[in-house]
């Protein structure tokens, strides 16, 4: 009983999605004793659905293993390849296969739909009490996700919110490093076949005052949860996509090269632009996006990012640019750093 409500409380006792997966499968190998325990999430648009595998561990393992946060798409397995993982979510119940091993799966739940699974394989099948134990820490998993959900999210347009935004900038830096590290180790060269590089972009709205003056600020904020839905469109499962306040949005993704991400920013620019919003009709937005850099901070990669959007604004507006770009052609003279460490939000 008393490990049973350790395994809880370690459970809860983190407020980051990556390690609240891994004390998961960790508390489920210490109670089940299995040869192999995995969450996998369904990711992807309908129609190209993939499974992620977000924790796993065998019975020889120390440390869980699992996809990375910016693995493409199309190399994770199909959701159709898996019909017993399918089953489960469709049915919302536990589905048992005998065999050897036996075979367990769990619904893994979220306030508004089924988001993965929780797979078990052990040597006998599990007793009604094990299934019932999983059951209820999958409850508790479910409970602490919508907590992390309501703190983490914008209310208005559900994308990530401002506080969460410096968390994940220094942890993509960090992962983006240790890959690079790994890589020169291996005396590989980081490039076509390295991990890409990440990009931080700030998306503007064009004229949204007027939009508030014009319309009223429920109109406006209908605009801004249009546009968020478009920014999903535009950019992959993966992506990270915040909004900090007001008009303004801002984009952390992992691309291989300034075109990609080029590409990726000008996608949403012309969706946008093409997209009509009731009663307000056209809309454009500025963007301007800046590589992260080895020991970038938060407001340092935003601030330049800024700078390009400010530029965009000031020479017609609906448009994409480069910090690297503008700087390389002297449109923008590049100034030190005078942030240092310290954070401007």
């Amino acid at each position: 009983m008393f490990k049973l409500v350790d395994h809880l409380a370690d459970l809860t006792g983190f407020r980051d999605r990556d390690v609240l997966d891994t004390t998961l499968v960790g508390a489920m190998k210490d109670l089940l004793k299995p040869q192999l325990v995995s969450i996998y999430r369904a990711v992807g648009e309908p129609g190209n659905e993939r499974w992620l595998t977000r924790a796993q561990l065998s019975e020889t393992d120390v440390d869980p293993v699992s996809h990375p946060n910016w693995v493409d798409l199309e190399t994770l397995p199909r959701l159709a390849d898996f019909p017993t993982r399918v089953r489960c979510m469709e049915t919302q119940e536990t589905v048992e296969v005998s065999g050897h091993p036996f075979l367990a799966v769990f619904p893994v739940v979220s306030d508004r739909a089924v988001v993965g699974v929780l797979e078990v394989l052990t040597a006998e099948p599990l007793s009604a009490d094990s299934q019932l134990m999983v059951s209820c820490f999958l409850r508790v998993y479910r409970n602490f996700q919508s907590l992390l959900d309501y703190s983490e999210h914008d209310t208005l347009t559900g994308l990530l919110n401002r506080k969460t935004f410096d968390e994940a900038f220094l942890k993509a830096s960090a992962e983006h490093e240790a890959i690079i590290a790994e890589a020169n180790k291996s005396d590989r060269r980081a490039g076509a076949n390295g991990p890409g590089d990440t990009w931080l972009g700030v998306i503007d709205i064009d004229h949204f005052k007027r939009v508030n003056d014009t319309y009223g600020h429920l109109i406006g904020d209908e605009v801004l949860l249009l546009l968020s839905r478009l920014m999903r469109a535009s950019f992959r499962f993966h992506d990270r996509l915040y909004r900090f306040g007001g008009e303004e949005f801002v984009v952390l993704m992992r691309c291989d090269n300034e075109t990609d991400a080029m590409t990726a920013f000008e996608r949403l620019r012309t969706n946008t632009e093409s997209f009509t919003f009731p009663q307000v009709g056209r809309i454009t937005v500025s963007i301007g996006f800046t590589v992260l850099r080895q020991g970038d901070t938060p407001s340092g990669a935003f601030e330049r990012a800024d700078k390009a959007v400010y530029y965009v604004k000031e020479h017609g507006r609906n448009g994409v640019r480069s910090y690297s770009e503008l700087t390389a052609s002297g449109e923008i003279v590049e100034e030190d750093d005078k942030t240092g460490g310290i954070e401007l939000f």
